[in-house]
């Protein structure tokens, strides 16, 4: 008998079941336990990591500390610059460092522009330099990466040469052009727009109606084809034929550029150079397009940053200059002009000052951070080390080694090459004949090398021509690759593509789609020195001793890892540009690229992530890839075990460990993998400990969990457009065909009719048309092209529509052995027919390939390559796995399990435990279904809005079938056509096997054996015993060592960092507002309430009854103290008052997405403009989105004689809110109160809840206080306990409940007092009455059935609601474990 463990994956929950399996027919199969632990992930970690988003779940959290960094630093800088001014005496400590006095907003910025050339204060000067110091120009890495930035422009000199002599862009290319020059440069923008101005202008005098400002507005920013499209109407286009090609062409749209400036020019001409003009503004746009226009301008004009702000102001004092960026080159220059000029009149301003200012406060930049220590080691070269920790005083394990390389570095490209050669087969489709690249002479292989090296990714065409020279290749598509692309080296592909255009430039251009690589390499040899550039770049040794010291690794090297720059002379600024100046330089003094090639270079993208192995395990491995060998063998040759896989000598000395052990925090590169692993590994040795060691493991993995991030990416957005899709189709099926609910067969029906639609709806076999009304009759039915007893493939590539005739006849045979067995004289035909339907996409590839498959062209291992998963998550679990479990971790994949289920059914158990709940609220109905048989509607009971994922025990439904999953399973399912084929060597072992494990059913139909008698019913029982266990967050804080350094070593601070948000984002005022209704004075009314009481007289009343009884509210408003004594106002008693209530209020822009329903108007806390936004929603008939859009252009007015606009309203936020800082006044004093006190502002909402206690008082009553997150981590942080046992006012501690926490429930036929929950034979019983915390708030506690995955479906027995602590009283607190134990009965 083997113990077994299934373990069912998913991205937030395990389904597992430990299974006895018979090994023999002596012995009987056992379900011992089944279980499911859910890992909840927030809505973010979830939707990221299925559309494979790389970011960590706290990516935004980290963008938002580093934005608080920049602003600490910035705080840090100005604070050292005080320090600096006032010890050389240039301010002094009571210098008001701000704007003073009426109308000095922009007085600094005056003082800025005038200390360029002349004389200013020295407490002037020190505002200049605060200023600069705040914002101080765009540094970042040296190219832009992305699109939207767009690129750098560094023409600095032709845009100085365009200036002085007063031409366009258009005029100074032509005149290149005409001198035999080629190499055309890129502009500044502005010039672009220029000259667009002005051939627009001119050419207007002579198209006044055409060229309207309408039209010119409409151009403005839009790329060539959209440029063509706008003038095609107005310009009554009908496309000139156009005889010039090439050079020439271009040479020819230059000579119109320039005509355009002051001739008149055809309406079509025009139209092809204002696609070509914006085309290449469109090039030179984005931010940094923007920034480098800015930074022209002030090269040119001869003015500083501050100067061109200034005049600005001057011409409009409303002039925004939030977004104005610069680049910091341009700060630089300016404050050498400022120093140098003010230092002519104050001899303090020394150089040694002016250094010290400059470089190390202002324009002090650290190095980034290395992120060496983030770069995995390699999987070779790497080992686990044991060191002591000194500051823990712990024994320690840490991964040491060799760090793997970039996949840009020629060492790994050239690598990649041979893996993949080495894998390359072609099959000629006619003759069967094969190709193995590996098995071709060493000669050639070198030669297809070189071309993958040289020119990057190929086709399969590609190598097959160079193949010619050894092989009768004969007809191109004749032959088929196992590759759709072969991937090249794209380093080297990026490289060659400039040195061809530089070749081209310089006008030794060969052409080199007619040469083949070594001819390519010859010709650049000869050519490069002439130029002037270093030869040696084209060549790399992989073997060569001296690896980093050849000048194609230091020419990538310097490509990949060039930093920007910090200060630019004139000189090389007019030399290289204003960016990328430092590696422009390099590549032209070492490598000889002159300015305008080495900024090709400058601008060149490179593959920016890692590969797996380090360049010493490549070097290994190297030699054996080149002689032939198969990855996984050249790794052996190397003396690298590949796969990880234990010899039987070396499993038997191995020796496995009793666990797993954890894995550290950020030792994956994705942390929700981590999450989902390391709970695995919690369940496991739960398992272990409770049950004892398993025999083995069976695992099956989410789809999700299986793929890479782009792979997950394509999923869930295929997923989304399936589900859009499948619900139109629904739509067009009930109303076209009168089918109320159609099923998922019935949806793939219509789907493989309409892709019939290009054949004329006729299908593939008989080539008979199939007329709508016959698509969901018993007629037609859906045939798996390749049958499901050769290849078990359920996909819809395996699916078309035939008659049911046809089906029966073709019977378990693939479609082309139909063919050729039933129809020989009509084979060519329907290949032709499959081929003519293949074009233009009408079908998949995949779907071409099986109606042309023949039963021996079947591939082996089709669900073997879906259990050979290559994905790190994958191999992470299988690798942790066995290191306890070495003689048996079994991997499975969903089909597997979908069959099984199906078999064994399964399948319809979630369903039958939950309808008579739901059928007892009526929540059931009975669809009509289409029988295909009949032909006729039937009625079928179904759950309404409900599938078996609404409940979390499928999880472990899913887990008993991989549990049951054995080798012989999965061989049985990966080769099915043996069955059949006779021929094969492994048809004896598959018929036996299909002995052993399937059966014909009562219907007629093989499948497989349950594992056991009544394994359904012992399977549904042991599901309804189940208790999901849920992750909680229990840790407020996370304690960890900062360290930083100092002079001759470290400091070491012991800090707590919060687990969680500790506040939302947004910033609140805070406000009062009368209550609408009144407020009575008794018990609850208290002391704070007294102050926001509205009416004076009431107030002072109050106060003065407070008083007489010590300021205790305890006594002073009892029921008893207000009957004896009552407060008076006006001879009458006081029983109730007005009061305020505090509220926290935020601005908002209006706009449609601020205020789109009639809540948002309701929360506008000014009246008059609640009202003027309700007058103006009612003038658009409750419009939302058209009331308040467009405010510029139809302005919403509260007082339009004087001219006043409403463009933003001050609403209620929160009621409860924590105050960040205290006010304070423009020069940075502490503004107090009348009462001398410091006035909050900036309110921010805390956020979660953490826990709410409940407390019993002493008269009996349960009373509760809520505890936020925020409040949780000031306890912690200040060593207190974050749960108060013991109140203050002396109520007795109950419980607590937090999130995810589980509670048992009484009902009306169940007492958990009276059973005992500790004993595991009782859980079916309490299933139905255990709830876990969803949501928690003052007076407001939610709970939802543990079963429950949705947490908006609210019925009498899937959540719980109450508003009053009293309904708490009788709940029963439980602890359950990993494994759904409950382990523990009230307070943990």
């Amino acid at each position: 008998m083997k113990r077994i463990l299934g373990l069912d994956l998913g991205t937030n929950s395990i389904g597992w079941a430990l299974v006895n399996e018979a090994e023999n027919e002596k012995e009987i199969s056992k379900i011992i336990k089944l279980g499911v632990r859910v890992n909840p992930l927030t809505i973010d970690e979830k939707t990221n990591f299925e559309k494979g988003r790389p970011l960590s779940t706290n990516a935004d959290r980290t963008l938002k500390r580093g934005a608080r960094r920049n602003l600490q630093r910035y705080k840090l800088r100005r604070e050292n610059l005080i320090e600096i001014l006032i010890d050389n005496h240039i301010i002094t400590k009571e210098t008001p460092l701000t704007e003073i006095g009426k109308g000095t907003t922009y007085q600094t910025l005056s003082l800025r522009a005038k200390a360029v050339r002349e004389r200013i204060d020295l407490e002037d000067f020190a505002k200049v330099l605060l200023a600069i110091n705040k914002k101080r120009g765009y540094k970042s890495s040296r190219k832009a990466s992305n699109d939207e930035e767009g690129q750098a422009i560094d023409g600095m000199a032709i845009a100085k040469e365009l200036y002085e002599r007063g031409i366009t862009p258009g005029q100074y290319v032509l005149e290149l052009l005409e001198n035999d020059r080629k190499y055309i440069p890129d502009f500044y923008r502005s010039d672009l727009k220029q000259e667009f101005n002005k051939i627009w202008n001119n050419q207007k005098t002579f198209y006044p109606e055409i060229l309207t400002d309408e039209l010119f507005k409409e151009l403005d920013g839009k790329n060539k084809s959209q440029t063509w499209a706008i003038c095609q109407k107005p310009f009554n286009i009908k496309g000139i034929k156009r005889i010039t090609k090439g050079r020439e062409k271009t040479i020819e749209n230059y000579h119109w550029r320039v005509k355009g400036l002051s001739g008149k020019l055809n309406l079509e001409k025009l139209a092809i150079i204002l696609q070509e003009i914006n085309n290449d503004i469109n090039q030179s746009s984005g931010y940094l397009g923007g920034i480098s226009d800015k930074s022209k301008k002030l090269y040119l004009n001869k003015e500083t940053v501050g100067e061109f702000l200034y005049k600005q102001i001057a011409k409009n004092p409303h002039t925004s200059l939030k977004n104005q960026v610069f680049y910091r080159h341009d700060y630089l220059d300016e404050f050498e002009q400022i120093w140098k000029t003010q230092s002519n009149f104050n001899a303090n301003l020394t150089d040694e000052l002016k250094q010290e200012i400059r470089d190390v406060i202002i324009f002090y930049q650290r190095k980034i951070k290395s992120q060496k220590s983030l770069i995995s080691f390699c999987q070779f070269e790497s080992w686990e080390q044991e060191y002591f920790d000194k500051e823990t005083g712990k024994t320690k394990t840490r991964t040491v080694g060799r760090r793997v390389i970039p996949k840009s570095s020629p060492l790994f490209q050239e690598f990649k090459i041979w893996q993949n050669l080495n894998h390359l087969v072609f099959t000629n489709s006619e003759t069967d004949e094969k190709i193995e690249i590996k098995e071709v002479e060493q000669e050639i292989r070198k030669e297809l090398f070189e071309e993958l090296n040289l020119r990057g990714d190929l086709n399969p065409n590609d190598l097959l021509k160079i193949l010619r020279s050894q092989f009768k290749i004969g007809k191109l598509s004749n032959w088929k690759c196992n590759f759709e692309k072969i991937e090249g080296n794209r380093t080297n592909a990026a490289l060659f593509n400039i040195y061809q255009k530089i070749s081209d430039f310089e006008g030794y251009g060969i052409d080199w789609n007619k040469s083949n690589a070594k001819k390519i390499r010859k010709e650049l040899k000869a050519t490069f020195p002439e130029i002037g550039i270093d030869a040696s770049i084209l060549e790399f040794d992989a073997y060569k001793k001296q690896l980093t010291n050849q000048s194609s690794y230091e020419l990538w090297h310097l490509l990949y890892s060039a930093e920007e720059d910090f200060k630019i002379s004139e000189q090389d600024k007019l030399i290289y540009g204003n960016s990328s100046v430092s590696l422009k330089k390099k590549l032209h003094l070492k490598f000889g690229f002159n300015p305008e090639y080495a900024k090709m270079l400058a601008n060149l993208s490179l593959m920016s992530d890692y590969g797996n192995l380090s360049a010493k395990a490549i070097k290994k491995i190297l030699p054996y890839l080149e002689d032939g060998h198969l990855y996984s063998e050249a790794c052996r040759l190397a003396g690298y075990n590949h796969s990880k896989s234990l010899t039987a000598e070396e499993l038997e000395k191995f020796e496995p460990k009793a666990k797993l052990d954890l894995l550290k925090k950020n030792s994956l590169r994705n942390p929700v993998v981590e999450k989902i692993l390391n709970q695995m590994v919690n369940v496991v040795n739960q398992v272990i400990d409770t049950y004892g060691k398993p025999d083995g493991v069976r695992i099956e993995l989410a789809r999700e969990l299986k793929k890479s991030a782009k792979e997950r990416a394509e999923m869930t957005k295929g997923i989304a457009d399936g589900t859009r899709r499948n619900e139109e189709i629904k739509k067009i099926i009930t109303q076209k065909f009168g089918i109320p609910n159609p099923t998922k067969s019935d949806l793939v029906r219509y789907r493989l009719w309409q892709e019939l639609e290009s054949r004329g709806y006729k299908d593939i076999f008989t080539d008979k048309y199939i007329s709508p009304d016959k698509i969901f009759s018993s007629e037609i039915d859906i045939e798996h092209i390749i049958p499901k007893a050769l290849l078990f493939d359920d996909s819809f590539s395996n699916k078309t529509l035939s008659f049911r005739n046809v089906n029966l006849k073709k019977a378990n045979r693939t479609a082309l052995d139909f063919i050729t067995q039933d129809y020989q004289s009509n084979v060519e035909a329907y290949k032709e027919r499959v081929e003519t339907w293949n074009k233009d996409n009408h079908i998949s590839k995949g779907k071409r390939n099986k109606l042309l498959m023949s039963l021996k062209d079947i591939p082996d291992g089709f669900i073997e390559r879906d259990l050979r998963n290559s994905q790190y998550i994958a191999r992470k679990a299988k690798r942790m796995l066995y290191e306890v479990f070495p003689n048996e971790v079994l991997a499975t994949s969903g089909s597997i399990t979908d069959k099984l289920r199906s078999d064994w059914d399964l399948i319809n158990v979630m369903k039958e435990l939950n309808l008579p709940k739901y059928k007892a609220l009526g929540l059931t109905e009975y669809e009509e279904r289409l029988d295909k048989g009949t032909e006729e509607l039937f009625k079928h009971e179904v759950i309404k809005d409900w599938t078996k994922r609404n409940d979390h025990r499928h999880h472990a439904m899913d887990a008993l079938a991989v549990a049951f999953t054995t080798h012989n399973h999965i061989q049985y399912i990966n080769n099915l056509n043996a069955r059949k084929d006779i021929t094969q060597d492994n048809h004896p072992i598959i018929k036996n096997i299909e002995n052993l494990i399937t059966e014909v059913n009562s219907k007629g139909k093989r499948v497989f054996k349950a594992p056991m008698s009544s394994f359904r019913e012992s399977a549904k029982e042991q599901i309804e015993a189940i208790l999901v266990s849920f992750k909680n967050k229990n840790k407020v804080v996370t304690k960890n060592i900062n360290q930083t350094k100092k002079e001759g070593g470290f400091n070491y601070q012991n800090a707590k960092t919060p687990r969680g948000q500790l506040h939302k984002e947004t910033i609140y005022g805070k406000s009062k507002q009368p209550l609408e209704k009144p407020v009575k004075i008794n018990n609850r009314f208290c002391k704070k309430q007294v102050g926001l009481i509205i009416n004076f007289k009431e107030q002072e009343a109050v106060l003065h009854h407070l008083k007489k009884y010590d300021n205790n509210e305890k006594i002073a408003f009892s029921n008893k103290t207000l009957k004896s004594d009552p407060i008076q106002v006006n001879g009458s008693p006081l029983r109730e008052v007005k009061i305020f209530e505090e509220i926290f209020t935020i601005r908002k822009d209006i706009n449609p997405d601020n205020f789109k329903t009639q809540k948002h108007l309701d929360k506008i806390i000014d009246k008059g403009i609640k009202e003027v936004m309700k007058k103006r929603l009612e003038e658009y008939n409750g419009d939302f989105k058209t009331a308040f859009s467009d405010l510029d252009k139809n302005p919403i007015w509260l007082n339009q004689s004087k001219g006043i606009t409403i463009k933003r309203a001050t609403i209620s936020g929160v009621t409860n809110a924590e105050p960040l800082h205290q006010a304070k006044d423009h020069l940075g004093n502490i503004i107090l109160d009348d009462n001398g006190k410091e006035i909050p502002i900036d309110y921010v909402s805390t956020g979660n809840n953490h826990h709410v206690a409940i407390y019993q008082d002493e008269s009996g009553n349960l009373q509760e206080e809520v505890v936020s997150f925020y409040e949780a981590v000031i306890r912690k942080n200040q060593d207190q306990p974050i749960i108060k046992k013991r109140h203050p006012k002396g109520w007795k501690f109950l419980f607590t409940m937090k999130q995810n926490e589980m509670f048992v429930f009484s009902s009306e036929n169940f007492n958990p007092s009276e059973i005992d929950l500790l004993d595991e034979k009782n859980a079916a019983i309490i299933s139905p009455n255990l709830f876990r915390v969803q949501k928690i708030a003052t007076k407001n506690y939610m709970f939802r059935h543990h079963l429950e995955t949705e947490v908006t479906n609210n019925l009498d027995f899937t959540y719980r609601h109450f508003q009053a602590t009293e309904w708490l009283r009788n709940l029963c607190k439980v602890r359950i474990d990993h494994i759904g134990r409950i382990v523990q009965i009230g307070e943990y």
